[in-house]
C-alpha cells in the first residue's frame, strides 16, 4: 500500500478550513460524542519562563495531539507567544492524515468555544460587543461574534493604543462599526457581549457587567493567571451564573479560584449543551445577573477542529 504524502496545511489554509459556525457545531457534536477521550495535557516548564504543551485527544475515527510552545513575552523578540502544530491521525490505521497550524487553530477553536457558549447562555447578542485586550484572540473574537451572532458593533480597549486601533481597524475592514475606548471598566455598563482577551499577568476588569451581560473570560488558564477583580467574581457567583469550558477548570481558572470560589460545582459547557441535571439544577438556583463563562482550553477543542478541517479538506479517516 502507498502511503499518500501528509497535508500540512499553512496558517491560511488552517483558518479557511475552520470557519467559526461550522467549527460551534462540531464543539457542540464532539461534546455530544460518547467516544471523545481527552487525557490531561503535559504542560512542561522551559528554560525561558516559557512552557510546552503537550495535548492529545481521540474519537472514535482520530486521533490528534496539539504540540505547542507558550512564550509570554515573545512580543519583545518579534516573535508570536504561541508556536506549533496539531498532528492528526487516523486512529483505525494510525495513518497521519494532515497537520494543522497549532497557533491558527487554538485562536479559532478558542473564539468559536466562546461563540458557542454565547449561543446556548447569552440574553442579548445584538451588542455592543467589548473586547478587552487586542491581539490574537481579540481579533478571533471579534470574527467568531460576527460570523456567528451577527456583532455589528464593537468596542476595543487595550494597554496599548496601537493594538487597540488594529483591532479597530479589523473590524472596520469586517465592516462592523467599531471605535477604542480609554477604560473598559466604564465600557461595561453599555455592553451585553463582554470577551476579556488579555495577557491575564494582572487584574484588567473591576467593574460589574451589567445585569444580562454573557462575560467570556479567555486570557487566564492557569492558577496564577488573572483578568477579573476576586471580589467581582465572587459577586458574579452571589447574583448570576458561573460556567466553565471543561472540568480542567477545576484547577486551571484563575480567575475564580483565585476568589476562593468551588469551581468543582461549576457546571460545565457539556452541562449545558446536554442539559444534564448538573446543569438544570444549578442554573434554576440562579439569579438574573451576568453569565459569566471561563474558558481555559482543552485537547477536545482542537479534536473538534481537526474534525471540521477534514470535512474542509476533503480528507477521510478509516470508516467515512
Amino acid at each position: 500500500m502507498t502511503t499518500q504524502p501528509t497535508k500540512h496545511l499553512s496558517p491560511t489554509q488552517t483558518a479557511r478550513a475552520l470557519p467559526y459556525p461550522s467549527l460551534a457545531r462540531q464543539l457542540e457534536a464532539l461534546l455530544r460524542d460518547p467516544t471523545v477521550t481527552v487525557p490531561a495535557r503535559l504542560v512542561q516548564p522551559l528554560a525561558g519562563g516559557g512552557s510546552f504543551f503537550v495535548m492529545p485527544a481521540t474519537d472514535a475515527r482520530l486521533a490528534i495531539s496539539k504540540l505547542i510552545t507558550f512564550i509570554p513575552d515573545n512580543a519583545t523578540r518579534g516573535l508570536p507567544s504561541i508556536q506549533g502544530d496539531v498532528v492528526v491521525f487516523d486512529a483505525i490505521t494510525g495513518q497521519r492524515l494532515c497537520i494543522l497550524d497549532g497557533p491558527t487553530v487554538t485562536a479559532r477553536r478558542t473564539a468559536a468555544v466562546s461563540l458557542l457558549a454565547a449561543q446556548k447562555l447569552s440574553r442579548n447578542t445584538d451588542g455592543p460587543l467589548l473586547v478587552v485586550g487586542a491581539g490574537v484572540q481579540g481579533h478571533s473574537h471579534v470574527e467568531a461574534f460576527a460570523a456567528g451572532l451577527g456583532v455589528r458593533e464593537v468596542r476595543v480597549a487595550s494597554r496599548s493604543a496601537a493594538s487597540a486601533d488594529a483591532l479597530v481597524r479589523h473590524c472596520h475592514s469586517l465592516g462592523l462599526r467599531a471605535r477604542r475606548v480609554e477604560d473598559a471598566n466604564a465600557a461595561l455598563p453599555d455592553c451585553p457581549l463582554v470577551v476579556s482577551t488579555t495577557s491575564a499577568q494582572a487584574v484588567a476588569l473591576r467593574a460589574m457587567p451589567r445585569p444580562e451581560a454573557f462575560v467570556a473570560a479567555v486570557g487566564a488558564f492557569t492558577r496564577r493567571m488573572v483578568e477579573w477583580d476576586a471580589a467581582i467574581c465572587r459577586r458574579l457567583g452571589a447574583e448570576g451564573t458561573l460556567v466553565v469550558d471543561t472540568r480542567d477548570a477545576d484547577h486551571e481558572a484563575g480567575d475564580l479560584l483565585q476568589a476562593d470560589i468551588d469551581v468543582t460545582a461549576l457546571p460545565a459547557l457539556g452541562d449545558v449543551v446536554t442539559q444534564t441535571s448538573a446543569w438544570t439544577t444549578y442554573a434554576a438556583s440562579r439569579g438574573t445577573g451576568p453569565v459569566f463563562f471561563k474558558s481555559c482550553g482543552w485537547a477536545g477543542w482542537d479534536l473538534a477542529a481537526a474534525r471540521c478541517a477534514l470535512e474542509w479538506g476533503g480528507l477521510g479517516a478509516a470508516g467515512d
